[in-house]
């Protein structure tokens, strides 16, 4: 695989679609384990076809970090933006939501049949 740089900007654009919905929300899907890329992997798909193939370097790339070296940046980002989302996506109690999301997100990317 190519070697790609990931900064926070690209952790951020895979990660905005949760920092837009409510904090509340948010821990209430965090703490249930929501596969939240099922509920929209229509547009996903959709997204997916207009992507270029540096784009798709990066997703992968973000996919495939360690779930805690994710959230460091999470962490690192809220204490700049102060999105309580980061905050939440940042705590360790995130971490099974966010290996859920990131794993069904790879399949919609990397893994078709």
């Amino acid at each position: 695989m190519e070697d790609v740089n990931i900064t926070e900007e690209d952790v951020m654009e895979i990660m905005d679609q949760f920092t837009k919905v409510p904090n509340l929300i948010l821990k209430r899907m965090v703490s249930r384990n929501v596969n939240v890329i099922k509920k929209f992997e229509n547009q996903i798909l959709d997204h997916k076809s207009k992507l270029l193939d540096n784009e798709l370097l990066k997703i992968r790339k973000v996919i495939e970090m360690q779930v805690p070296e994710l959230q460091e940046i999470l962490l690192n980002v809220y204490k700049n933006t102060n999105k309580k989302q980061l905050k939440t996506l940042a705590d360790p109690k995130a971490q099974p939501f966010i290996e859920t999301n990131l794993n069904y997100l790879d399949m919609i990317y990397f893994n078709e049949t």
